[in-house]
């Protein structure tokens, strides 16, 4: 009997286009060598040449890792602790690549992104709260933007910081409105002022020459000592693992066309891993770089006393200091185009997964430049409170106040995609190693109990040497202490909650769809579409 083709139905929210083979006789289930289709030609090409056809989403999602976000706090951790909190870098961005490596199984395997995937798993009061909490973490991770944006034309152009903040309102509509020429060549023309930064600080480190032992010892040995380390340790966590990246990376893998094989999709996900592997290796080169430059030059003996009081409150607008062994007078400008440069490149990845976000829980799609307005308007309002009131040094805690926030953020995007991508239900013969599942988990529950333990502790010793009246000291516990378990409380529930909805569609002929050759004469779709549905949305081609 002939094979008969269908599509994997699309449930809620637009669904995969995935195509399974049904109803294959027996007989005739060999692959046929004589009709090879596409997939076999895809098979044929060079691995680097199949390789790059995977690369993009990955690279995109990186610069979120060399924001200005992650300057701030690797600047600020450097000049306090010196190289004290590398360890934190190094394990940070270990955890980012396994969680960024399932968040791209995901999209590849079921054909829908993490968004979509929780629409579709979780009750309506659920879905829409873990909504509400996408999108304060992408208003969160656009502060550092809008503020580093603030500082470039600052140092560049003298203009307020006040005014910077209204400035970067429109800045971003700008870049994208450079799309029309060319998504991969405004990629390309951030990403080289990005490495112009990296450029920098790795001139400025072989200048500087910071021991060996030092920068080793403070990878390898965790260690929390000093005032204020576990604090700046959360917000290295919340600028390096931010929860928008994952429903980001989810999404962009959907641009790449896949074989429908399971070879094919094993393929896809080993490439996606290694692209991503080697730019969150660049990143953490450059973290470390940065850490390593700020912590060298500000415990230096022959430190002047301007530079040492600026390293005392060090924030995004002051830093350029540290690059002037190398860049002499120029030092301000080339730090001040490269911070702009990351400024810009992160806000336009954050804007797209804003479009994902709303797209998969609420299925509903705004046009770039109107989603970029609204969060922007939200993202600018505390950032101009601050600027006016506290100037540059007030601006610059935000920052550090706005990571906090995405670490205290990350378990509602990472226990669904942890839950999800080790889920037969969801992912089929693609789930989670039992390695992986281990590992994943400790790094996950580790991150979300440093949290829980540094909210609770940090408020109750605030409670206690508050000069505020004991009434309202009272009132304020009432309140905050309610919110800390409901924190708790949901932490528990997603972790903890059985998956319940199957968007995994087994194939009646997993050995056939192996190598994706015609069986019973017929031929198979050798790639799965690429998410149509999403076509407004303009990605790397």
């Amino acid at each position: 009997m002939a094979s008969l083709m269908q599509q994997q139905p699309k449930g809620v929210n637009g669904g995969s286009n995935r195509i399974v083979a049904v109803n294959v006789s027996p007989s005739n289930n060999l692959p046929t060598p004589s009709h090879h289709d596409a997939s076999s030609n895809h098979d044929q090409k060079p691995g680097w040449k199949k390789f790059m056809a995977y690369v993009g989403p990955g690279f995109l999602v990186s610069l979120a890792y060399l924001d200005p976000g992650n300057m701030e706090t690797d600047l600020q951790a450097g000049a306090d602790h010196k190289y004290e909190l590398l360890w934190v870098i190094l394990i940070g961005l270990i955890f980012a690549l396994i969680i960024q490596s399932l968040a791209a199984n995901l999209g590849v395997t079921t054909g829908k992104h993490l968004s979509e995937l929780c629409k579709a798993e979780y009750p309506l009061l659920v879905k829409y709260c873990l909504w509400l909490l996408a999108e304060l973490a992408v208003i969160a991770a656009d502060i550092p933007e809008v503020i580093g944006t603030a500082f470039a034309l600052n140092i560049l152009f003298h203009i307020p910081v006040w005014a910077g903040v209204l400035i970067t309102g429109c800045s971003t509509l700008l870049f994208l409105g450079l799309q029309r020429f060319g998504v991969r060549k405004l990629e390309l023309l951030i990403s080289v002022l990005v490495f112009v930064m990296a450029g920098c600080f790795f001139g400025e480190m072989s200048y500087v020459k910071p021991p060996a032992s030092g920068v080793l010892k403070g990878m390898f040995v965790p260690k929390l000592s000093g005032q204020g380390a576990t604090g700046d340790a959360i917000a290295l966590l919340g600028a390096l693992v931010m929860p928008h990246n994952l429903f980001l990376h989810s999404a962009l893998v959907l641009s790449r066309k896949v074989p429908s094989s399971v070879r094919g999709i094993n393929d896809a996900c080993r490439y996606f891993l290694i692209e991503s592997g080697f730019a969150l290796f660049v990143a953490f080169l450059i973290n470390v770089a940065m850490v390593s430059v700020s912590g060298t030059v500000c415990a230096a003996d022959n430190l002047s006393a301007a530079n040492a009081n600026q390293c005392s409150d060090l924030t995004l607008n002051s830093a350029s200091f540290l690059l002037k062994n190398v860049l002499g007078r120029s030092s301000s400008t080339i730090y001040a185009i490269a911070l702009l440069a990351s400024g810009q490149s992160s806000a336009i990845t954050g804007t797209y997964a804003g479009q994902y976000i709303m797209q998969g829980f609420l299925d509903m799609r705004m046009k770039t430049w109107i989603r970029n307005f609204i969060t922007r308007c939200i993202a600018i309002t505390p950032s101009l409170i601050v600027s006016i009131i506290g100037g540059s040094q007030g601006a610059g805690r935000l920052i550090i106040i706005a990571s906090m926030i995405l670490s205290f953020e990350l378990p509602f995007a990472l226990i669904p995609l942890l839950k999800f991508s080790s889920s037969s239900t969801k992912m089929g013969p693609h789930k989670n190693s039992i390695i992986i599942i281990v590992i994943s988990w400790i790094l996950g529950l580790g991150i979300i109990g440093i949290n829980v333990y540094y909210l609770s502790t940090s408020f109750v010793g605030w409670l206690i040497h508050s000069s505020l009246p004991k009434v309202a000291n009272v009132l304020i516990g009432i309140i905050v202490f309610p919110l800390m378990a409901l924190y708790v409380g949901a932490v528990i529930y997603l972790t903890f909650r059985k998956d319940t909805v199957k968007t995994y569609v087994e194939t009646k002929n997993e050995a056939a769809m192996e190598k994706g050759f015609v069986v019973d004469g017929q031929l198979e779709l050798s790639e799965v579409p690429y998410r149509e549905d999403l076509a407004d949305i303009p990605l790397p081609p």
